[in-house]
């Protein structure tokens, strides 16, 4: 029989711990047979979606409803992975099947799964077009995965683009998986005036020089404050906040009355032991009351009937050239762990992605 591997939770950081590459372990397990029950798949992973949110799963409370907290010496439970179906007694299979699942996957290379049909819309295991995404099945993890669709959905929902009115939207972040097709959207959508916020220089240099974003501040060698009054003169409608903590609070400074916070993630509160979303100094929820600012946290599972259409548009966008999509990829399922760390750190440009194995 073919080896097995997974990646296993060793130890925990503490609730306020930085995660290491000793909280992971990477070893040899059991592979599951072809003998499968009715209804059951037998599946290999090609790729696992590496996400800031997963740092909630390492504390025994997550503190939030939707995900549940790892099991020491079990399977990490990742936020979503694409594979090939190897053997089938589901009706909705066949082997070579490429499937993806956003609700969750196992970093483990080989596993079977239930194939449920009452699971809610936006989890299951779900039959990816190969025509869509070519060469590349990892897409469905990046643009065409719950990062694309976040960036979308959530601009769509909590932040409309007014063509009309020339605006300026800004986001941290902005080298990020979700970030960067942000910022592309909002362009495409209509705003004049598109501003990314990354922690170096190259970031800066690529989400300016080859995503079109019009300024790019470095938070690391910068005064965000500063260049925020260089790069927005007239003031901030829509900001697509990423990560939280200061440099959230500078951009709520110089924005305009009646403007958008689209609240997607708070990276930088993530090892910090505080409820989720944190509360905001008494200064800045003053200037949210005076200007009339709008603050909506955005989960976009709570959105699964979008999904089909955003997925649509994301993918006619790329194939018409209109937006680019950039992976970083870790090679090899012993890499998990240290492509989870890194994408703590702000290792990553575009989606962090760890590759575990070709069809």
């Amino acid at each position: 029989m073919p080896e097995n591997y997974r990646v296993v939770l060793q130890s925990r950081p503490g609730v306020e711990g930085v995660p290491t590459k000793e909280n992971f372990r990477h070893e040899s397990c059991p592979y599951p047979g072809d003998d499968l029950n009715e209804n059951e798949v037998l599946i290999k992973t090609l790729s696992l979606s590496m996400d800031a949110a997963l740092r909630c799963c390492m504390n025994e409370d997550t503190g939030v409803y939707y995900l549940k907290p790892w099991a020491l010496n079990e399977p990490v439970n990742g936020s979503g992975g694409v594979g090939v179906i190897v053997q089938s007694k589901s009706a909705k299979f066949e082997p070579g099947d490429l499937v993806v699942e956003w609700g969750g996957w196992p970093w483990q290379l080989f596993f079977t799964k239930l194939v449920d049909d009452n699971h809610p819309t936006w989890g299951g295991l779900t039959k990816v077009q190969k025509s869509l995404v070519g060469d590349r099945p990892s897409i469905m993890l990046s643009l065409l995965g719950l990062t694309g669709m976040t960036a979308l959905i959530g601009i769509r929902q909590k932040g409309p683009i007014d063509k009309e009115a020339q605006q300026t939207f800004v986001v941290s972040g902005a080298a990020g998986g979700t970030g960067n097709i942000a910022g592309q959207v909002a362009k495409l959508d209509g705003c004049k005036n598109v501003i990314g916020i990354c922690g170096s220089d190259d970031k800066c240099s690529y989400i300016k020089n080859k995503l079109g974003f019009n300024f790019a501040i470095n938070y690391k060698t910068e005064n965000v404050a500063e260049r925020l009054k260089e790069a927005c003169p007239s003031g901030i409608d829509i900001y697509f906040d990423n990560v939280g903590g200061e440099i959230s609070n500078s951009v709520v400074k110089q924005m305009n009355p009646n403007s958008k916070i689209i609240l997607c993630g708070q990276i930088a509160q993530y090892n910090i032991d505080v409820t989720y979303p944190p509360k905001l100094p008494d200064e800045i929820e003053a200037i949210l009351k005076e200007k009339n600012i709008t603050r909506d946290r955005f989960l976009v599972l709570e959105f699964a009937s979008h999904f089909p259409a955003a997925m649509k548009e994301l993918a006619g966008w790329l194939f018409m050239g209109k937006l680019k999509v950039r992976e970083t990829k870790a090679e090899g399922l012993e890499n998990a762990g240290n492509a989870f760390i890194s994408l703590m750190s702000g290792g990553n440009v575009g989606k962090q992605i760890c590759h575990v194995s070709n069809p």
